[in-house]
């Protein structure tokens, strides 16, 4: 198949990015509601991440084997029925006002993304040329922040904005929100039923043999580096957003949860900026040097958050997200280069990194508990450390000895 024949797959398997990029930006929004809904401590409230991304851990790899064996387009498929099932149980949920309730919908929600992730990521870096795979990774998932932007926004004003007099009523617009979204992915759903999706052979498209014979899926150093950059980067990114509206309204500057949900909506439009820029800076800059100096950037930044009191942390917590913008696809699109038919395992692999999004948070949430939300985010500091040492070293592709 020529490269003329990938532009509809590319174009479907994009939306993918958005339909993901709405479920997590609604997360964090859910973690304050449920605080206040339901009663729940902000510690506690960071088992939604834990959930989410708990299931990213358990699912990536069985759905890799799924795809393995059975191809891109029905893991696609399986992973959207899987995102409607759980959307669906939000319902439920909300009507018995039950917090395990919904970690279980969300849950479920979330092996359907991990599906999704499981697919749309390598199958987007190899519709098409090799040497070309982090710019079409990181342009599909500039749509993944626009998703991203949409989610804070409806939570913000749905969720805070309407006010109720019961947590019954507070907690139907959730619901409602979330039959909404399920419906919009039962008709994706039937599109990619009705769309011929090309299958790719990974093996053909090695860059230099060389470099990938005689090599087991772990003997892929930067494969192996790719996994644990991921899962520090992952770590950094979730913790900073699910303790964002915390830190506003802690900050005494005036930030209640409206305006905070508002502020995160904000810092995920300079997410999506940066994914768009980054993109187009790759064209001049090698992937892996713009990695490294974002990376430093947000080393220096989350430094301000720290220890700077008053609205000019809250403003270096907000430009963070500019420059996580390029830092899972970039890694992604490095740790599976020149990996062969390996591909879709080592794919698995590096999104079951994610798992690093479930169990971070926890720690700052308990950071937040014991000492204050400023001081949690010294974690991500240590996280964007090892991101950097990815980008300047860990993403070589070594020759066979």
């Amino acid at each position: 198949m020529n490269n003329r024949n990938y532009v509809l797959p590319i174009i479907l398997v994009t939306s993918l990015f958005f339909l993901w990029g709405l479920a997590y930006g609604l997360l964090d929004v859910l973690n304050k509601h449920f605080q206040e809904t339901l009663n729940v401590t902000k510690e506690r409230s960071t088992l939604l991440q834990a959930a989410y991304f708990g299931a990213y851990f358990l699912i990536a790899l069985p759905a890799g084997i799924f795809m393995q064996r059975a191809g891109y387009k029905k893991g696609i498929i399986t992973g959207l029925l899987l995102y409607a099932t759980g959307a669906i149980l939000f319902y439920p949920a909300a009507q018995y006002e039950s917090f395990p309730f919904f970690l279980l919908a969300l849950f479920i929600l979330a092996s359907g993304l991990t599906f999704l992730e499981t697919a749309a990521n390598p199958y987007i870096t190899v519709l098409g040329k090799a040497e070309t795979s982090e710019f079409r990774l990181n342009l599909a998932q500039s749509f993944n922040g626009v998703g991203s932007v949409l989610g804070p926004s409806i939570g913000g004003a749905l969720f805070f904005g309407i006010k109720s007099t019961t947590n019954a009523s507070a907690l139907d617009t959730v619901k409602y929100v979330y039959i909404a979204i399920a419906a919009i992915v039962l008709l994706v759903t039937f599109l990619f039923f009705k769309t011929p999706m090309p299958e790719v052979k990974e093996e053909e498209l090695v860059i230099d043999k060389n470099e990938h014979a005689g090599k087991k899926l772990f003997q892929h150093a930067h494969f192996v580096w790719a996994i644990v950059a991921q899962f520090f980067y992952v770590a950094a990114q979730v913790g900073i957003a699910a303790l964002f509206i915390n830190y506003c309204t802690e900050k005494n500057v005036g930030i209640n949860n409206e305006r905070a949900a508002y502020l995160l909506s904000g810092s995920l439009v300079l997410f999506t900026v940066g994914r768009f820029a980054g993109t187009g800076l790759m064209k001049i800059i090698a992937p892996n040097k713009l990695l490294a100096l974002y990376a430093i950037i947000n080393v220096c930044l989350c430094v301000i958050v720290v220890l700077v009191p008053g609205i000019i942390s809250v403003y270096a917590l907000m430009i963070i997200f500019f420059f996580e913008s390029i830092m899972f696809p970039t890694i992604f699109a490095l740790g599976v280069k020149n990996l062969g038919v390996y591909t879709k395992k080592g794919a698995s692999y590096i999104i079951m990194s994610i798992v690093g999004g479930a169990l971070v948070p926890v720690l700052m949430g308990s950071l937040a508990q014991s000492h204050s939300t400023s001081f949690s985010y010294i974690v991500p500091i240590i996280c964007f450390a090892i991101v950097f040492i990815f980008a300047i070293y860990g993403y070589k592709i070594k020759k066979v000895k």
